[in-house]
């Protein structure tokens, strides 16, 4: 098969694979339906994360079971499936009270940008739908196994609750899935903050009700002064850098939770200021597999429609310009087509 490879920094080349075979009895393959570029793809891409050598790309993933080891029992071959970023036994301490992630036995699924896909521990990971979805479902399905799961944990971290006023920092394909899972969590009031007028006008399809144009202390400015000076009593944060994660916590009221989930570059703390905040601080990589049956409900029903955050959708073939698209913000999030 052929997949997506990176070389260097913005070197994305779609070459020769091996196809991926049983490895463990615990396996399964799977035919991709659709895969994507991921905001996180874009650390390594650019450089923050080094590349030391040729790398298969992609985390994201949804498509039919081709093949599955012997000790695989909840799916079959033909049932179209969903998984997490991070493969898991659903069984262990840790799984068992929703942090997936955490596995005991966890195994990082990489290589999504190809035709064919290895999941490791099948049985605890893949999430079977009620049947083969129409070609319509399949992008919001896609997202599932990765932003919108982790935006619906910024959103379950953050403790999201109805009538709250909550604050999205980040507008990217997270942070607007976050807009959308809060508003599906009964927020009365959400707060994004974005500067691009294509982003700002999702958000609002998603159910924003303010936007904040302004970042750093500025954009914290702007929040208090939303909330009559107290600041908002959730806020999402969706980046992953220094100025990201002050924003977040400095625009949250005494009492109330900053859920992060950007994946933190040059992050760090000032414990004394984070003492007298009064800010509950949770987050992390999204246990994506404890959503799973709610999010695939959601979606199959039409109650959320996640799939709108795919701007712009290319060939497999395509995936080099698929990164430079949303490097340079000409995309908030490509779907590829195998």
């Amino acid at each position: 098969m052929r997949g997506a490879v990176l070389h260097a920094p913005r070197d994305v080349r779609f070459e020769e694979r091996d196809d991926p075979t049983i490895m463990k009895p615990a396996d399964a393959i799977i035919r991709m339906s659709a895969t994507c570029v991921c905001g996180s793809d874009l650390w390594p891409y650019r450089g923050a994360d080094r590349v030391t050598a040729p790398t298969p790309m992609g985390h994201e993933y949804c498509g039919t079971v081709q093949e599955v080891g012997s000790e695989v029992f909840s799916v079959k071959p033909g049932q179209f499936v969903i998984g997490s970023f991070f493969a898991s036994d659903n069984t262990c301490p840790n799984c068992q009270i929703g942090y997936q992630s955490s596995c005991q036995h966890a195994e990082f699924v990489g290589g999504a940008q190809a035709s064919l896909l290895r999941v490791p521990l099948a049985d605890g990971t893949l999430v079977a739908t009620p049947g083969v979805p129409s070609e319509d479902l399949i992008p919001s399905l896609l997202s599932l196994s990765d932003v919108m799961g982790t935006a619906w944990f910024a959103a379950d971290a953050a403790s999201v609750k109805p009538g709250s006023t909550v604050a999205v920092v980040g507008d990217g394909a997270v942070g607007l899935l976050g807009v959308l899972s809060a508003k599906q969590m009964g927020a009365e009031r959400i707060i994004a903050m974005s500067r691009h007028q294509s982003r700002q006008k999702l958000a609002r399809e998603f159910g924003a009700t303010d936007v904040v144009t302004e970042r750093g202390d500025d954009g914290v400015a702007r929040i208090k002064e939303l909330t009559d000076g107290v600041g908002a009593d959730a806020v999402l944060e969706c980046v992953g850098t220094q100025q990201s994660m002050m924003q977040a916590i400095r625009s949250t009221r005494p009492g109330g939770s900053v859920g992060y989930v950007g994946v933190p570059h040059g992050v760090e703390l000032d414990g004394h200021e984070l003492f007298f905040s009064h800010v509950h601080l949770h987050g992390g990589p999204a246990p994506v597999r404890r959503f799973l049956p709610e999010l695939i409900d959601l979606v199959w029903n039409g109650k959320i429609n996640p799939g709108k955050v795919f701007d712009l959708t290319l060939t497999l073939d395509q995936v080099a310009e698929a990164y430079r698209a949303m490097d340079e913000r000409r995309a908030i999030k490509v779907l590829l087509r195998p």
